[in-house]
């Protein structure tokens, strides 16, 4: 299985084709939607990370429709598309885990002051 790469917008792309095929602008709506707005995806990123993943395998062209004259091109995950972002979601969820284990027990005189006893915030 190939490494997704470990890039959030490559992540976010995957994550957002999970539920259905979407075209571009589509994907970047969605991206939005699912960051609340923390990310938004440049056209370019979007197209480039698209032809990467659709020669890697991991989405695929679904259907092509005009809409007001205009090409969509719509774009669905594949399975390994979906292997791949699981094992990147399970190994991001792993590393998240050590760093709010290891933030518990970053305390110093000046930083523990707003801490209680098991590093959460008071």
């Amino acid at each position: 299985m190939k490494p997704l790469g470990r890039t959030e917008p490559v992540f976010l792309i995957l994550t957002a084709l999970i539920d259905e095929p979407r075209h571009g602008y589509g994907i970047v709506q969605e991206v939005r939607r699912i960051t609340d707005a923390r990310v938004d995806l440049r056209i370019g990123t979007l197209y480039g990370a698209l032809t990467r993943l659709a020669d890697d395998g991991l989405v695929e062209p679904h259907r092509d429709e005009v809409e007001n004259g205009r090409l969509r091109r719509y774009y669905r995950l594949t399975d390994a598309g979906a292997a791949v972002l699981a094992a990147e979601a399970s190994r991001m969820a792993a590393d998240a885990a050590v760093a709010i284990s290891r933030l518990k027990k970053f305390t110093t005189p000046t930083r523990d002051a707003g801490l209680d006893t098991n590093g959460g915030a008071i």
